[in-house]
């Protein structure tokens, strides 16, 4: 009631109408009369949350009947000459209107005390007086509205942090035994001949190696969600073009029946993450693999020069909605062809964070003829390649699914 700006204006223009020099508002229960705004002019000593006996006051009768009782002189009046309120308090002009909620619910009362008499037969106190309780309780039921929804959004928030809590520790508790079974069924795949048996420790292998990039992705996008954000380590990108070419190799060999182009020219060397940008390799190569064309293949380009370093993965297929392409990288989103869609809708998500961390971003562009994604982050600080691993000069290759290339 403090909080509604309203009522200290209403008990002074009631204090002024009526020429009474104490005017309140009270909650009104069935065992308490409590004081939730005052204006007091007669020094009567009640202040915003004090309480009078219940017994002791008229708003108990009127919780009752639900109706307004109006004095100006009670010494002289019929029925409150003998009233035991005014004799108790001194009172010779009162005034208490009901407080009534949309629902019908009784709040309180509207009142104003004076122990001096006051004519009030020329003024419309109950019709005035009356405007302004339901003013009050208009303002009231929208501040409990707005109390509600803050309380229902903190306890929201809360139940959405526990949760990403537990999902954070679900993903990470997982990896163990999922490693263990990948490991398990690599060791079944080396042991056994060719026949039914390898084949199932082979698809036990790709499926360990699925729940392993879900189980990631859900890892990091719970630490997205809890503040942390992405672990990013920044190092030289001197093993670059191998640790991206090893992701593709995963890929390609999950999906034997799909070709995937990989051309490279990285002059430079630059800070970044490896990992985090084999990851975000990994996650634009299987969207293409999962929603391109069986038939056309996959390209990925990967390229720097003195000022950026460019990553693009291209595919073919149906075009996105354009509408749609803003709404690409938000978390859970899927595509909505008829096709199988395997995952969680994170992959794009967490693909857009990691370019955030490099102070990148990644760009969408999709027509009938193609859709291209490209990731491009600035290169401070570079230096011309070495060629360590004979990777920097350009190259174009066609990554098929030989057991070589298979190979972990």
């Amino acid at each position: 009631m403090g909080r509604l700006e309203a009522v200290p204006t209403i008990l002074q223009a009631m204090a002024e109408l009526t020429g009474m020099r104490f005017t309140a508002v009270a909650r009104v229960t069935e065992s308490t009369w409590t004081a939730c705004a005052v204006h007091d002019g007669i020094d009567f000593g009640i202040r915003p949350g004090g309480e009078l006996e219940l017994k002791t006051t008229i708003c108990d009768e009127i919780r009752q009947h639900g109706r307004a009782v109006i004095f100006g002189h009670a010494s002289e009046h019929p029925h409150f000459s003998n009233h035991h309120t005014p004799k108790f308090y001194g009172l010779e002009s009162y005034i208490s209107l009901p407080i009534f909620l949309s629902d019908g619910t009784f709040f309180g009362t509207l009142c104003a005390i004076d122990p001096s008499p006051v004519d009030l037969s020329t003024l419309p106190v109950e019709k005035v007086l009356g405007l302004y309780t339901k003013l009050i309780a208009a303002q009231l039921e929208s501040e409990l509205r707005r109390d509600r929804a803050e309380l229902a959004l903190l306890d929201a928030e809360e139940v959405g942090r526990l949760r990403d809590q537990f999902v954070a520790v679900l993903g990470h508790d997982l990896r163990n035994p999922v490693q263990s079974i990948s490991m398990g069924a690599q060791v079944l795949e080396g042991a056994l001949p060719e026949g039914r048996e390898r084949r199932i420790a082979i698809h036990i292998q790709r499926s360990t190696q699925r729940m392993s990039e879900l189980i990631t992705n859900v890892l990091d996008f719970a630490r997205g969600r809890l503040g942390s954000g992405l672990d990013v380590v920044l190092e030289p990108s001197t093993h670059l073009i191998g640790d991206l070419e090893h992701t593709v190799s995963e890929i390609q060999r999950a999906n034997p029946d799909k070709e995937i182009i990989v051309s490279t020219s990285l002059l430079h060397t630059f800070q970044c993450d490896r990992q985090r940008i084999a990851q975000l390799l990994g996650n634009l190569v299987s969207n293409a693999v999962n929603h391109g064309t069986r038939e056309s293949p996959v390209r990925v380009s990967l390229r720097s020069d003195e000022n950026e370093f460019e990553l693009a993965v291209t595919n073919s297929g149906e075009p996105i909605d354009h509408e749609k392409i803003g709404r690409l990288f938000e978390p859970f989103t899927r595509g909505t062809s008829a096709a199988p869609n395997p995952g969680l809708g994170l992959g794009l998500f967490i693909a857009s964070e990691i370019a955030k961390a490099h102070a990148g971003k990644i760009e969408v562009s999709s027509s009938t003829d193609e859709t291209r994604f490209v990731f491009r982050m600035p290169i401070g600080h570079r230096e011309r390649c070495s060629d360590p691993d004979g990777l920097d000069a350009t190259s174009s290759e066609s990554l098929t699914a030989t057991k070589s290339r298979a190979k972990v």
